[in-house]
């Protein structure tokens, strides 16, 4: 093996371990800063440069460390240079990926609004070693913190695919964006304003979701038929986003009738047919319905229809007070996902101040008769 290589300088001693690459330009410098008595090592592997402290002041252990450090970079790489994609080229093979890749039609649609959100950045040109957490901190996206949550997650399964593809080592660790619960509920008036300017399928949605709180694209959309037991009054959900949330639903009343009416004579097949043969209802068409409908009412932006199942899981858990009711009802796991969509009922802390008032004056009242 060939020996060790040495350069002294008045700053530092240098030597240059050629670790089994013999004529590798990226081989490692091992060195000894002033005043310090530990050795470093220092090289650079496709244009990215290692330097740091191996934590040794003991010249053959520094050396092996050095070494192993420069196999950990090198393990299953190309032994030649060569620069990692930018963002945007690397999106090329990342979409492809999405469109071969076994995900639910959902995540490709939320990736790829993602990828549209990414590409309106600068980071958009930056090769992908290159990103650091301090570039994805400075990002500023349009719109809600949801939407740019959208966009970071975008970038984070990017990067992940990157060293998975082993184009780049590492992966920056970033947050998202805070995103704020939803505060508006579908409640009764809300209900009552759509229905009166809803179109059809729209108008049975809005009901089906504020009395089984089902979601709405994953589950209620791709309801079949054969899914309802009418004679225990119960719809089974066999496709859901958690185990939990294969679940049986009950039916109320407004929604057995419901259903009877728009299910007819039909023994199979999907509740909410699509005018594509063999296939249900979408988002698309359900979103533009209610656009309209929410603006014909006169109700806010900020309502969608997401809130019917919020306005479920309040009202369930203020009607019965128990929490696994709800969870099982909604296919809840974690009892901190179904609070979420608890929303304080102000009425009811008002009327138990008032009663605790009214009690005590009532107590003061007795003792003065007395």
């Amino acid at each position: 093996m060939i020996g060790p290589f040495w350069r002294n300088t008045s700053a530092r001693t240098r030597e240059y371990l050629p670790c089994g690459l013999h004529g590798r330009k990226d081989r490692v410098e091992l060195f000894r800063k002033k005043k310090t008595k530990f050795w470093w090592y220092d090289f650079a592997v496709r244009g990215k440069r290692y330097r740091a402290s191996t934590k040794e002041v003991n010249r053959k252990r520094a050396s092996k460390i050095a070494c192993l450090r420069l196999a950990a970079v090198l393990e299953g790489t190309d032994p030649l240079d060569r620069k990692a994609p930018t963002l945007t080229q690397f999106s090329e093979r990342f979409l492809r990926w999405l469109d071969d890749a076994r995900l639910e039609a959902n995540s490709r649609r939320y990736y790829r609004n993602g990828w549209r959100l990414l590409e309106e950045t600068q980071i958009k040109g930056m090769r992908a070693d290159q990103i650091t957490a301090d570039n994805i901190e400075a990002l500023r996206f349009p719109g809600s913190a949801p939407n740019a949550n959208c966009a970071l997650r975008t970038l984070r399964r990017m990067l992940h695919k990157a060293r998975e593809w082993k184009l780049v080592r590492e992966v920056p660790h970033f947050k998202l964006f805070k995103e704020e619960g939803r505060a508006l509920r579908l409640d009764d008036d809300a209900e009552q304003q759509l229905l009166r300017v809803a179109e059809q399928p729209l108008k049975d949605i809005v009901v089906l979701m504020r009395d089984t709180g089902m979601r709405n694209a994953r589950e209620l959309y791709g309801m079949r038929i054969e899914n309802i037991d009418w004679t225990n009054r119960l719809i089974f959900n066999p496709n859901s986003k958690t185990v939990k949330g294969r679940r049986f639903v009950p039916m109320s009343d407004r929604v057995l009738d419901l259903l009877l009416v728009r299910c007819a004579e039909r023994k199979v097949g999907w509740v909410f047919p699509s005018r594509q043969k063999g296939k249900h209802i979408t988002s698309g068409l359900v979103n533009k319905q209610w656009t309209k409908a929410r603006k014909r009412a006169g109700l806010p932006d900020q309502l969608v229809l997401y809130c019917a199942r919020h306005d479920f899981g309040s009202y369930l858990l203020e009607r019965t007070g128990n929490l696994k009711a709800v969870m099982d009802s909604m296919g809840h796991e974690d009892y901190k996902t179904a609070l979420k969509y608890q929303h304080p009922e102000f009425e009811i802390v008002r009327n138990a101040l008032n009663s605790r008032h009214t009690l005590r004056h009532t107590g003061e009242n007795e003792e003065w008769r007395n």
